[in-house]
């Protein structure tokens, strides 16, 4: 959030001492040091599965964002990140084909929002490997699912919707035409008229809780 904040900021006086109080936050954190202590932490004897997949994605989401900003900060902040990246990407090489099925929960350890983000990274990195591994096992997962129970949702502690973003994971993926056939099947109480009311409910339930 901070990078991307720093990123879209105006460069005027106004944003100016934000600005600073930003770079010189993510200075403190993004350090080699720091960065080795993340790495040895995961590398560490059972935490091969810490932070996955939530945290490591967004960890690649991270890292994205850098690479998309054209800045001197953003490039000293990638190289100091490096090894963490490599790590968390060999880390989620090695688990995207031993999925057996989904994750289809609406909390942390969802798997398809973060099949999203690391799709977002690999792309953004040119990391052909890791997109053709998410692509394969999403297609694997979700391309016979027909009539998600949108009505369930939310449960008590989503803060995800399981529905909702298996649809926006194959709206990444297939193309405009596929995508369009398959959302038909896969969430067919959708209006076609461009009405969002479906929506309201689940919408109310994240920003109020109730």
């Amino acid at each position: 959030m901070l990078v991307r904040l720093s990123r879209i900021l105006p460069e005027d006086q106004t944003s100016a001492g934000l600005r600073a109080e930003i770079e010189a936050a993510l200075d403190r954190s993004f350090t080699a040091s720091g960065v080795a202590g993340e790495v040895a932490c995961l590398q560490a004897e059972g935490r091969y599965s810490f932070e996955r997949p939530y945290g490591m994605a967004w960890f690649l989401q991270l890292t994205a964002e850098l690479r998309e900003w054209d800045d001197r900060r953003a490039g000293r902040w990638l190289e100091a990140l490096l090894a963490l990246e490599v790590e968390i990407a060999t880390h989620i090489k090695s688990w995207l084909p031993k999925i057996a099925y989904p994750i289809r929960i609406g909390t942390q350890n969802q798997s398809m929002f973060a099949f999203g983000l690391i799709l977002d990274w690999a792309r953004v990195s040119g990391d052909a490997e890791m997109v053709r591994l998410v692509i394969d096992r999403s297609l694997a997962f979700h391309g016979g699912d027909r009539d998600c129970p949108l009505a369930y949702e939310p449960s008590g502690e989503d803060f995800l919707s399981p529905c909702l973003m298996e649809a926006d994971l194959m709206r990444q993926i297939l193309p405009p035409d596929e995508f369009s056939e398959w959302l038909g099947g896969f969430l067919p109480q959708i209006p076609r008229d461009g009405r969002g009311h479906w929506l309201a409910s689940f919408a109310t339930y994240l920003v109020t809780g109730r």
